[in-house]
């Protein structure tokens, strides 16, 4: 089921959109790089933690302003076009 329960401004999409591709080249970088090189994957943890933190948050913070409805086991997803945000049950 996927159910439309909301709606963020443009400059809150941009927000998340911008943690949502950081989040996914950082996960892709993940995949290739080793942890020979101590110090660059030390840092690639630090960041991908980093901005997990700062996407879960964001998502926290919109759906108390907001009052999304949620559900048990279910999550929220983003139309960056739309700004519109579905919860996916």
């Amino acid at each position: 089921m996927k159910k439309q329960v909301g709606q963020v401004t443009p400059e809150e999409r941009t927000e998340i959109q911008t943690l949502f591709e950081r989040r996914n080249g950082l996960n892709e970088l993940a995949k290739i790089l080793t942890a020979d090189n101590a110090e660059l994957y030390e840092k690639l943890v630090k960041d991908l933690g980093e901005t997990g933190t700062k996407f879960q948050n964001w998502w926290d913070r919109m759906a108390q302003k907001y009052q999304w409805e949620s559900a048990d086991g279910g999550n929220w997803e983003i139309n960056f076009e739309t700004c519109e945000i579905y919860l996916v049950a």
